[in-house]
């Protein structure tokens, strides 16, 4: 399936590209075909004009008369600067011809003044121009030069074989990137789906177990006579009961996960005192801490510490991490909750003196459904979410969860968050 997406992104990818290169090519010819011939069309113009400019207009013997004696090619005495001439010819005012150099030309002058393009009978082009000449606000004739379009086809063949060999490459060093760009647009969205599959595997995992549980204990319940005093009949309706209420929380967690991925919309977000958030919080742990024979050292600052956040959620990620270190904290140990700045930043800090975490699990703690073997059992009454959940809650603020521990010696969790937040 991957390696099908990565090759139609790169079809895709170099058929996109390569349209937009033909085009650019064809632009790009076209404004060279342009540029050479009014680059052509300019020189020849020049050429035409200087000849043009020794055409004499002049009175002999009572009557006006036009004297090609000087013009290059024209008259007896030119002097040609100009090898590129093919042929040039001049006409009278009526368009009669009256001298001309070079080819047989016809004897009227049949094309309107200007530039055009002629193929000769022996396959030459030639680029013709045909001048109107003026003197003294008169008409007295046009001026025909011609003159041949090698140079220029020239270099258009340069320029075609340039982009003829240029675009197929070009095409397959698309093709290429393509290819490239596509296997690092893959691996997300694989890392993802390869995520997602993990997960509800997981998820299932989790599912099927107190499922299997709650059939079992209902088909006893079903096929057991019923004793006198129905107390094995309640005990199997108390565990259904205990077994459905730990199915709850765990569907209740995966909903949030799936709900809450990504950054938080601005518009949920509150100004709020972290101070004040928690100081419930602390009051209700410091009752669990007497039951479970803890102690629980809460180092609040004095002043108000405010930032914008989901109060639920932060409250949320601080509990799990509360809860972790009561569950993993001996009788007899101490946890401590402590918050202060640092910078534009505010620490949250839980720490504990309990059974700590391994090396080999630490990288893996904050991943769903990870449990330490042996102690971090399901006994413990985890489904291994909590720090998937802290960590999701943390990351959706733009803040960071980090976490150290020394096994045996305890562990200290650490939620970094923006005082000043630029959501």
């Amino acid at each position: 399936m991957f390696s099908r997406s990565r090759r139609n992104l790169a079809c895709w990818f170099a058929l996109s590209m390569g349209s937009i290169l033909v085009v650019f090519a064809g632009v790009v010819y076209s404004i060279e075909v342009k540029d050479q011939l009014r680059n052509f069309d300019r020189e020849l113009a020049k050429k035409s004009k200087a000849m043009a400019a020794e055409v004499q207009y002049q009175l002999h013997q009572g009557r006006w008369q036009v004297d090609l004696e000087d013009v290059p090619f024209l008259g007896s005495n030119m002097l040609p600067p100009y090898n590129d001439i093919v042929y040039a010819r001049w006409y009278n005012p009526e368009g009669k011809l009256v001298q001309f150099f070079g080819a047989t030309a016809p004897e009227q002058l049949i094309v309107n003044p200007g530039f055009q393009t002629i193929k000769t009978s022996q396959n030459q082009w030639l680029r013709q121009v045909t001048l109107p000449v003026i003197q003294d606000n008169l008409l007295i004739g046009y001026l025909q030069v011609a003159s041949p379009m090698t140079s220029i086809r020239e270099n258009l063949d340069q320029t075609r074989l340039s982009l003829t060999l240029g675009v197929p490459v070009a095409l397959g060093l698309i093709g290429l990137t393509g290819w490239y760009l596509g296997g690092l647009a893959m691996k997300p969205i694989r890392r993802a789906y390869e995520q997602l599959q993990r997960f509800t595997a997981d998820a299932s995992h989790e599912l099927r177990a107190p499922l299997a549980a709650v059939l079992s204990n209902a088909q006893v319940g079903l096929l057991s006579p019923v004793d006198e005093d129905g107390s094995q009949q309640l005990h199997r309706l108390e565990n259904i009961v205990e077994i459905t209420k730990s199915m709850s929380v765990l569907i209740s967690n995966l909903l949030f996960l799936a709900r809450h991925e990504g950054s938080l919309a601005p518009k949920v977000l509150k100004r709020i005192d972290l101070v004040s958030l928690l100081k419930p919080l602390v009051n209700e742990y410091n009752a669990q801490a007497v039951t479970q024979n803890l102690s629980l050292i809460a180092h609040l600052p004095e002043q108000p510490v405010m930032l914008n956040a989901d109060p639920e959620l932060l409250q949320q990620a601080i509990t799990n991490l509360l809860n972790n270190a009561f569950k993993y904290t001996q009788s007899g140990g101490t946890v401590q909750l402590q918050i202060f700045t640092q910078s534009h930043r505010v620490i949250i800090q839980v720490e504990d003196n309990g059974i700590g975490i391994p090396a080999a699990d630490l990288p893996h703690i904050f991943e769903r459904f990870y449990r330490v073997d042996a102690v971090r059992s399901r006994q413990t009454g985890g489904f291994g979410l909590g720090l998937s959940i802290a960590q999701q809650i943390v990351e959706a603020h733009k803040g960071r969860i980090t976490a150290k521990s020394n096994f045996g010696r305890g562990s200290t969790f650490q939620i970094e968050l923006p005082l000043r937040s630029n959501f």
